[in-house]
């Protein structure tokens, strides 16, 4: 068995992988950023080397660094986690070469399933149903075109080298295609080193499911059942459960064997997972299910494996590189009870889900669920990696169980002031569709609107805020109010303003409160509110100015599409900027012109920085 483990990685799967290896006698050691210095992983652990620079190009990328690290501290073991480095099979191949274990599949098996078209190639030849497309190596820009038109719309463009939902755009007409397929190519290029794409049929009602695999050493492959991912916002996974919802027995029995099968095809040692998408418009059907994509390295939601079949997934990883055969034949697994899991992200979903980065202040995260996390109160959300802040991961006997206890585990969660996506997930999981199991990957696009939208306070929460924000006789609300004693029914209203603006005015028939707080905060399905009293009568406050084009945060423009003085139209792009590894694209608040034009291709640009400034035509 492995002694000590180097974890090249950060944030939450660092500490999970790190929980694991300490129950098994192991010594881990962790490396850090500058901008980790501080964080839980490097608390966690054995001891603590630091990498270099906050940019993970700079750190957490440069596999020199980490094996040279691994030698000096004496590691016997490299785990690399998810993302980063644990599908990049040159280094898989000098962690080896450098006589360390490789906790994860062999390096050929890496380069195998790393190209989405050469991926789909073998699978073919193993008897493993693909989605329809074209995976050629012609990347003319005209020849795809003509290739997406035989195909038929909707289209989905991929990059090869692509992988958690960066380097995909989904094609709806064919005038389309030419700027979905540059900014593709850009995106695949930035992220992974590799601007080829494929194209793909874009399946109408489509339901990912996908299969956790794992093989060791000696020739032996079990599948550990599937889990659905289908709850997608721009193919990034939401929310995922296991198993699948409307799963038959037989169609499971087929999908898994599907499964073990592409895993053979590679040879496939450790963890592993085959992503299917499906047509769902009739149902879960065999024959329309298709292969997508192999992922040779543990996964996000690899918890929900574990809660239905009692498995660590992280052990079987441990032992597995150690030499040692898989611990359970396929018949010793089973499935037992619902899991589902939610991703707490830092990111604001009424501003287009923008990552929001800054000081927990306050977190509270619930006790009644497992939460895996990377993160403390006090602890920095950073603009230079995944925006995650945790995990939370519910079991229970039935779907509707782990759904109430998940939906309940949300409503326990406090973070502040950085903004999460935790009411969107509250909203998410109380919408018909998923309580039905009638789920599809186009579910948050068609009703995004709605599952953003905050839930409303309750009485009994603005009555309490109330008693805690009013003051003394002689100030505030109660100035003046003739008649008014402490614990006795008040002649004048109290006026509470949230964050967003919003004013409530709440009667109190007594009030405990000698010494009034300035502000109160509230949390209530999962949205946070901060609540002041209210001094000003009928007006509002008014931020920047309504045209203002303002950067959400520190990012690169990579792109401009208008010039000083321009006119434009609502929703019109103005330009994008590349910010913790995505593209967002900045558009027209109403018709008008472009006044003022701060920003140039290439400028990297601070928060808040004014960009442009729109004028109303009017």
């Amino acid at each position: 068995m492995i002694q000590s483990l180097l974890i090249a990685n950060r944030g939450e799967i660092a500490c999970r992988i790190i929980r694991t290896a300490r129950a098994m006698g192991i010594r881990t050691i962790a490396v850090y950023s500058d901008a980790d210095a501080n964080a839980l992983h490097v608390q966690m652990a054995d001891d603590a080397v630091h990498i270099g620079p906050s940019a993970a190009r700079e750190s957490y990328l440069v596999g020199d660094k980490i094996i040279d690290i691994a030698r000096a501290t004496g590691a016997e073991a490299i785990h690399p986690g998810y993302g980063f480095l644990s599908e990049n099979a040159e280094f898989a191949q000098r962690v080896i070469s450098a006589g360390l274990v490789w906790v994860g599949p062999n390096p050929a098996s890496i380069t195998a399933m790393g190209l989405k078209d050469a991926a789909k190639q073998l699978m073919q030849q193993a008897g493993v149903p693909v989605t329809p497309g074209y995976m050629g190596s012609n990347q003319d820009p005209g020849f795809l075109s003509i290739q997406a038109d035989g195909i038929g719309y909707p289209v989905l463009i991929k990059a090869v080298a692509g992988g958690g939902g960066k380097g995909m755009r989904l094609v709806e007409r064919p005038e389309q295609f030419a700027d979905a397929l540059a900014s593709c190519r850009r995106e695949a290029a930035a992220s992974f080193g590799n601007d080829h794409v494929l194209i793909e049929k874009y399946i109408q009602r489509p339901r990912h499911i996908e299969v956790q695999v794992f093989g060791d050493s000696h020739g032996q492959i079990v599948h550990l059942f599937e889990r659905d991912c289908s709850l997608q916002r721009r193919h990034q996974k939401v929310i995922e459960e296991a198993p699948a919802p409307g799963m038959d027995a037989e169609t499971r029995a087929a999908l898994c064997a599907a499964a073990v099968r592409a895993a053979k095809a590679v040879d496939y040692v450790g963890a592993g997972t085959i992503e299917f998408i499906a047509d769902a418009s009739s149902g879960l059907r065999a024959d329309r299910i298709w292969f997508m994509e192999m992922n040779t390295r543990l996964q996000v939601e690899h918890p929900v494996t574990e809660a239905i079949t009692g498995v660590d997934l992280v052990e079987w990883q441990l032992r597995i590189a150690s030499g040692e055969r898989l611990p359970l034949h396929q018949d010793q697994l089973g499935i037992n009870g619902w899991a589902m899991e939610a991703r707490l992200y830092a990111e604001d979903p009424e501003k287009g889900f923008l990552p929001s980065i800054g000081r927990l202040e306050h977190l509270v995260l619930p006790d009644n669920v497992r939460v895996d996390t990377g993160v403390e109160q006090g602890g920095e959300v950073s603009p230079y990696y995944d925006p995650m802040i945790a995990k939370l991961i519910a079991h229970g006997a039935f779907r509707d169980d782990a759904i109430a206890r998940l939906e309940a585990g949300i409503d326990d969660t406090e973070v502040w002031p950085v903004k999460t996506n935790a009411g969107f997930l509250g909203n998410l999981l109380r919408h018909p569709e998923f309580l039905s199991g009638d789920v599809d990957t186009g579910l948050i696009g068609r009703d995004g609107d709605e599952l953003v939208h905050p839930i409303e306070a309750e009485v009994d929460e603005l009555t309490e805020v109330a008693v805690l924000l009013a003051a003394s006789p002689g100030e505030g609300p109660w100035s003046g109010a003739l008649g008014f004693r402490m614990n006795a029914a008040p002649h004048a209203v109290v006026r509470l303003r949230d964050d967003a603006g919003t004013v409530y005015q709440v009667p109190l028939a007594e009030v405990n409160a000698a010494e009034p707080a300035r502000d109160v905060l509230a949390f209530t399905g999962g949205f946070a509110r901060r609540y002041t009293l209210d001094r000003h009568e009928g007006g509002g406050h008014h931020g920047a100015h309504d045209g203002d084009i303002v950067s959400p945060m520190p990012g690169r423009i990579i792109a401009v599409e208008v010039t000083a003085g321009q006119t434009v139209a609502k929703g019109q792009k103005l330009l994008t900027l590349e910010a913790m590894k995505m593209e967002h694209t900045l558009t027209a608040p109403f018709d008008g012109v472009v006044a003022e034009l701060n920003a140039q291709a290439g400028a990297q640009v601070q928060v808040e920085a004014l960009l442009a400034r729109i004028e109303s035509a009017g």
